[in-house]
């Protein structure tokens, strides 16, 4: 006995909610091909995106701590893989597509650059003039441009449902096109889009609360105000002041637990509420229907405050990000000035794209340590270019 395909889209119809999207009835993809025998169209994006080259980038590249700070904390791939992970189990429990879900988890940071946020705020300042530079775009940029694993075209060839979460990523301040012409920018994603926006940023609060606890930037007593910190504690039933690196495990395995709970709760009373019934329901209605409840939100929001004033702004980090600009400005000044020093593929996509688009392309290609050591090549005379 084996799984083929329609063994696995016919079991997915028989289990998922009449609201989750059936690979069974994809759109399809931009580039026409035969489906593969054993795997589902949303299985065969997430296999895809594991096995590009922009994916393994990003276990070299800075979530919040730089790759030479330790080697424990969370790199952008670790950082990925616990955001798929969380996807997984939401997408689970409220019966919608988990292979959709943990594809555009996959593929949501493919164009971040190195050096963490403060690597995508130069971009965006370099490039103010140009376009501006978002890691959401970028993404979406490597998997239907960038990526070049296939003769016959450019990019992944994703499924259009794959394409339209990464499009619909952050819905509030996403601006980009629609990934199907004709269809309206303004609706919300599917569900599975709604659930890897959320997992992403539930992942980021609390693994940066996490390394920042064990890097010694935040001491636990500092977390005593925050409601979050407090019910967790209550349900870990720890009431120390020295924190071992296990009681810290168990405390952020009970924050992610109380989101995840919360999340799960509020969305299924919203599906009910509004009668949602299809795919089309969960684009078109008023809101995002995946979200936490009015208190929930409340103290997640107190969290990101917290963790903005006493991590992000923490001297250490301040500095690497100082770092940061000062490294990237100085690769991406010099290779607008002459482009000639880009290698050849990104120097044969300038006339197409132009100059400051391309460098920055290639910028977002790296990875901390081969920043690093493009600065040097460029501007230390005792390294060969």
């Amino acid at each position: 006995m084996y799984a083929d395909r329609k063994r696995l889209e016919a079991q997915e119809a028989a289990c998922l909610a009449p609201y989750a999207l059936l690979s069974q009835n994809s759109r399809g993809r931009v580039h026409h091909e035969p489906e593969p025998a054993y795997r589902t169209a949303y299985q065969r994006d997430r296999d895809r995106i594991v096995h590009s080259a922009a994916f393994r980038r990003l276990e070299y590249k800075t979530q919040v701590f730089v790759n030479d700070e330790g080697d424990y904390f969370r790199t952008r791939l670790t950082h990925t893989l616990e955001v798929a992970q969380i996807g997984r189990t939401l997408a689970r429990a409220l019966c919608v597509n988990e292979d959709l879900v943990e594809t555009i988890c996959l593929a949501h940071d493919l164009g971040h650059p190195p050096f963490g946020h403060a690597g995508e705020a130069i971009l965006n300042q370099l490039m103010q003039a140009h376009g501006g530079f978002n890691h959401n775009h970028q993404s979406y940029r490597v998997v239907t441009e960038l990526e070049e694993r296939y003769e016959r075209w450019r990019g992944l060839n994703l499924t259009y449902e794959t394409l339209e979460g990464l499009a619909k990523h952050g819905f509030e301040s996403a601006k980009l096109p629609p990934a199907k012409e004709g269809e309206p920018a303004e609706l919300h994603g599917s569900l599975e889009a709604q659930i890897a926006d959320l997992a992403d940023e539930l992942a980021y609060n609390a693994h940066d609360l996490d390394d920042g606890l064990k890097a010694g930037l935040l001491h636990p007593s500092a977390l005593e105000s925050l409601d979050l910190w407090q019910q967790a504690k209550a349900r870990a039933k720890w009431e120390g002041t020295i924190l071992k690196d296990v009681t810290r495990h168990h405390l952020i395995r009970e924050i992610v637990g109380l989101l995840v709970d919360d999340v799960i709760m509020t969305t299924s009373q919203r599906l009910t509420k509004d009668r949602v019934s299809s795919p089309e329901d969960i684009q078109r209605a008023e809101y995002g229907i995946v979200g936490y409840s009015d208190a929930t939100a409340k103290i997640n929001r107190e969290l990101k405050a917290f963790l903005y004033e006493q991590m992000y702004y923490h001297f250490r980090i301040v500095r690497m990000s100082q770092r940061a600009e000062y490294f990237l400005s100085g690769i991406f000044e010099t290779m607008v000035k002459n482009p000639r020093q880009l290698p050849p593929e990104y120097q044969a996509a300038i006339p197409e794209e132009g100059v400051h688009r391309i460098v920055a392309d290639y910028i977002a290609s790296l990875t901390d340590r081969s920043a690093l050591l493009e600065y040097r090549r460029l501007y230390d005379p005792l390294v060969r270019p």
